[in-house]
């Protein structure tokens, strides 16, 4: 577990060191009453270059991460399907409702609370590192994966946190409750490491990822929570295509 509390702190300091700088930005960019009037809005056009430029980087992140794929025909069914069930379950709409409770906790006003939380949660938990690290973490007590991991997340709570506010805090919860649970399940969740799966979960991933790109960049409101059920359904295919020995 010594990964996963490395990582969830890592998004804990990175998140209030990027809260840290947004505030700062608030204070400087607050005009006095008498130049109200004539004060350009400078903090809004940096606030959404920085914003733009998040978004840019999380859809090549989600492109590199897509075209892992050997299976493209299993992740297309996995993200259909995936969409499917989670919009008739109603998964975006329950993380919604779970940001909106920790906004209430948390006594915030941001407008952006529920888009940091679930970005910044999805981002952090979508990716291979994440079954990777808490698999070697678990079966060998080798945090290292988790380290590089916790570094990169750091990092990225950071920015985030600097333009999406207090909501990108509160997903180091997630990190905990997934990397958390998935170290302690590592001796039944080795297989994943297998290239395969790996593979195939990585691509699902990334189109997750790119989602959350598009929703950053306001091209289109995407639920990139409800492909969440994907990232099991892939798994599931490809362990059916692999006792079917059509994939190896």
């Amino acid at each position: 577990m010594l990964g996963t509390l490395v990582n969830t702190g890592a998004v804990v300091v990175g998140s209030l060191a990027g809260l840290a700088i947004r505030r700062v930005g608030q204070a400087r960019s607050t005009p006095s009453q008498q130049s109200l009037a004539a004060s350009p809005p400078y903090r809004h056009a940096v606030t959404e270059l920085v914003m733009q430029g998040v978004g840019l980087f999380t859809i090549a992140l989600g492109v590199k991460m897509a075209l892992e794929t050997k299976q493209p025909l299993l992740v297309l069914l996995s993200i259909v399907l995936g969409g499917a069930l989670g919009q008739t379950l109603g998964i975006e709409e329950a993380l919604e409702r779970l940001a909106e409770r920790l906004k209430q906790l948390s006594a915030s006003s941001e407008g952006t609370f529920v888009m940091g939380f679930i970005s910044a949660s999805v981002l952090f938990c979508a990716g291979p590192m994440t079954i990777l690290g808490s698999v070697q973490d678990g079966l060998q007590h080798n945090p290292s994966l988790l380290l590089i991991k916790s570094v990169m997340d750091g990092v990225s709570a950071l920015v985030l946190a600097s333009t999406l506010g207090l909501g990108v805090l509160f997903s180091a919860l997630t990190v905990l409750v997934v990397q958390g649970l998935l170290t302690l399940l590592a001796a039944q969740l080795q297989f994943l490491g297998a290239a395969p799966y790996l593979a195939e979960f990585t691509a699902v991933g990334g189109i997750i990822i790119l989602a959350i790109g598009i929703r950053l960049l306001g091209l289109k409101d995407v639920k990139a929570g409800n492909f969440l059920l994907a990232l099991v359904l892939v798994v599931l295919f490809v362990l059916l295509a692999v006792r079917l020995h059509l994939i190896s």
